[in-house]
């Protein structure tokens, strides 16, 4: 169990805000802030709201918990929060990364796509980086005199013996303990180990003062004492111990000579000493044995992985080791020293900036297609000097948000209202479209003056009478309604849809993550059906949806676009499927996308309310110009 402390909490948000002041007095307009490691998981979100327009990233050292851990801390919105005020959120593995991502769903009830969602109107990326090291700098300076004299040093100290070579700073959860006990079992029932292998233990000082850490210390000396006391002969001693940091060069040359790694902790957000070992190895001899547990076992595929709690598996890596032919050894190292030398900390680096200003870039294109009083008032001017006007207007998402329940979603007075009234402009064809049955939207919108595509362009209301597309059929309905039924079934929170020649599976209100994981098989299970039956697949807003090929929006839009030569037209949409009647409107058409998504639209507004505020200001627009227009004759 964890104890949380109030006074604690405190004094972590007075050190973010005291960060905060500082910055304040000297960032720039462009400059980049680059924020580091859990100490400050506030303040992205402080400096969001101090400078909104700066480019800012974060970067977690350590593990992310998972979402059963995490969601015990009493502040984790704060702290969830407090990260989501960067542009860019970096971790060092995919698993961290996933962690933090299912926790924004659960907490903030945010979801993700490819790692990419809007917070509060600000776009943000979650990317995983893992962290390298500056290659060159430990693989060069191996041939040095210095480092050459003090591996000269070592050798003659420690004999003709295999060294393994233990380096962590003094920390509970790099395993120290466990790798001793590893030890003292491999010596104790391989004897024949005893005077051939030296094990050299270096723990650099770190929060001595603090209770634990002290305890950890002690603990630690009295188990190389009783290691020590139990195999050493006048000749050999099967730990040296040191207790202390070392200088760059003597670290390199014990990095040298030492013939393997042991390097298994608990949990290590990536473990960079790992990766130096490596790097130092200039003539391919040495084995590293390293803690899945650790961020850098997902790149080094070539150590021996371990689970650092399994004593016998440590023993047996060890054993595996002591034993591994040359020729292997060198294998496994020109393996993991080549992505060492593509991946190095420079461009680590690299990356992230990178990714930061791409995203910056995003943004500004995005920002650009939003709609503003001035693009408003062109579309309008536009509108008003035109005769022969074609508006296409799509429902869900458009008119109104995405419900849960897609029953749940009807239009209500005021917006039947103002279609009735935009449809009433001079010269004003209104097309609605939407997804739903023609039965549902012709009870909605069947007393208007407005012409209908409903079921994705299965059913078509013209000139006040419904008819369909084209010829259909429905015999496949029952086969694919049971491969729905069994997937509706197995995800809570789903349901079925039936249309006149279409079938939905809404996942709206299931976990998203168990959605995800049965989407890949739904599919499977669908294509054979589908193709004998020449059914399409529509990816949709949190549905599938199953229709017959050649049937869609895009093939009945493009209907009413070669109906008349129209001198305005505009569509306004919110799903993947308007995106299609996006790309074939005119040129100068006017294309508005809902939500804040990657678009072919020339426009963008942020959701339903703003779609409103923009119809309504369109008609109080042409109300005006109509006014004008009489008193001018007058």
């Amino acid at each position: 169990f964890t104890s949380y402390n109030q006074q604690n909490w405190e004094v972590y948000q007075q050190v973010n805000q005291k960060f905060l002041e500082v910055l304040k007095m000297i960032i720039q307009p462009d400059d980049i802030v680059w924020v580091q490691d859990y100490h400050l998981m506030l303040l992205p979100g402080l400096l969001r709201k101090a400078f909104p327009k700066n480019r800012i990233g974060f970067f977690l050292h350590i593990p992310f918990p998972s979402y059963e851990i995490f969601r015990t801390l009493p502040w984790r919105k704060e702290i969830l929060n407090g990260l989501l005020g960067a542009d860019l959120i970096g971790f060092h593995t995919y698993e961290y990364m996933r962690h933090f991502l299912i926790a924004i769903h659960k907490i903030n009830d945010i979801e993700a796509k490819l790692g990419k969602f809007f917070h509060q109107n600000h776009l943000v990326q979650v990317e995983a980086f893992p962290m390298g090291i500056d290659y060159e700098k430990f693989h060069k300076s191996v041939p040095s005199k210095k480092v050459q004299q003090k591996a000269k040093l070592f050798k003659e100290r420690y004999g003709n013996v295999k060294l393994i070579l233990s380096v962590d700073r003094l920390d509970y959860s790099k395993g120290i303990l466990q790798r001793l006990k590893a030890y003292d079992m491999l010596l104790s029932t391989h004897p024949e180990f005893q005077g051939q292998i030296t094990m050299l233990v270096v723990v650099v000082p770190s929060r001595s003062e603090v209770d634990k850490y002290h305890h950890l210390k002690i603990e630690i000396d009295e188990a190389i004492g009783n290691l020590n006391g139990k195999y050493s002969t006048m000749e050999w001693a099967p730990v040296h111990y040191f207790y202390r940091s070392f200088p760059f060069s003597e670290l390199v040359s014990l990095y040298h000579i030492s013939d393997i790694a042991l390097i298994t902790p608990f949990r290590d957000g990536m473990n960079l000493i790992a990766k130096e070992y490596i790097a130092t190895k200039t003539d391919g001899k040495g084995v590293l044995i390293l803690s899945e547990m650790a961020g850098a076992a997902n790149v080094l595929k070539d150590a021996l992985i371990v689970n650092p709690n399994h004593i016998n598996e440590i023993v047996n890596a060890l054993i595996q080791a002591i034993n591994m032919p040359l020729k292997e050894q060198k294998q496994r190292i020109e393996n993991m020293q080549l992505h060492l030398r593509e991946n190095t900390v420079q461009h680590w680096a690299a990356k992230f900036t990178g990714m930061l200003d791409r995203i910056f870039l995003y943004k500004k294109l995005m920002e650009e297609k939003e709609l503003d009083e001035q693009k408003e008032y062109e579309i309008f001017r536009l509108l008003s000097q035109a005769s022969q006007k074609l508006i296409f207007l799509n429902y869900d998402g458009t008119l109104i948000p995405f419900y849960e329940k897609p029953s749940d979603a009807s239009p209500g007075k005021d917006i039947v209202k103002l279609i009735n009234n935009i449809s009433e402009i001079s010269g004003v064809n209104l097309v609605l479209l939407s997804g739903r049955d023609h039965i549902t939207f012709d009870h909605w919108f069947g007393a208007l003056n407005v012409d209908l595509i409903a079921e994705y362009g299965t059913w078509i209301r013209e000139n006040n009478q419904w008819a369909q597309s084209q010829i259909l059929r429905d015999e496949w309905k029952d086969e694919i309604y049971s491969v729905l039924n069994e997937f509706m079934n197995k995800t809570p929170g789903s349901f079925i849809e039936e249309k006149s020649y279409s079938l939905a599976w809404h996942y709206r209100s299931s976990d998203s993550f168990l959605a995800d994981l049965r989407m890949p098989d739904l599919i499977n299970c669908l294509i054979y059906p589908c193709t004998k039956y020449k059914l399409e697949i529509i990816d949709g807003n949190k549905v599938i949806e199953i229709k017959p090929v050649g049937v869609d929006k895009k093939t009945v839009a493009r209907h009413w676009l070669n109906k008349k030569k129209w001198d305005f037209v505009m569509a306004i949409g919110a799903d993947r499927t308007d995106e299609d009647i996006f790309e074939i409107l005119p040129d100068d058409a006017i294309s508005i996308r809902v939500g804040r998504r990657q678009t072919s639209a020339n426009h963008t507004l942020r959701n339903s309310d703003e779609v409103i505020k923009f119809l309504m200001n369109l008609l109080h627009n042409s109300k005006e110009k109509k006014k004008m227009k009489v008193l001018s004759f007058k």
